[in-house]
């Protein structure tokens, strides 16, 4: 029974990552190069952290946190 509340809880916050993300990148069409890339960075920094922890809170803002910085310096050198 535990390992079926896991499996929920991860689908629940991958569904609300790819929302999140999806949200950003339509509603936001003049942002800078590097805001796309943290957007788009934390969304999958996000997805990453909540699979690799299991669905943890913690690993997926950490994921979404890392996944910021790293995609904003990635889309300010484009």
């Amino acid at each position: 029974m535990h390992e079926r509340n896991r499996t929920n809880t991860t689908r629940k916050g991958l569904a609300l990552a790819t929302a999140a993300a999806l949200t950003l990148m339509v509603g936001c069409a003049n942002l800078t190069p590097g805001q796309k890339g943290a957007a788009v960075g934390a969304a999958a920094g996000g997805v990453v952290g909540n699979v690799l922890t299991g669905g943890s809170t913690l690993g997926t803002v950490g994921g979404a946190a890392a996944g910021a910085i790293i995609g904003n310096e990635v889309g300010r050198k484009k």
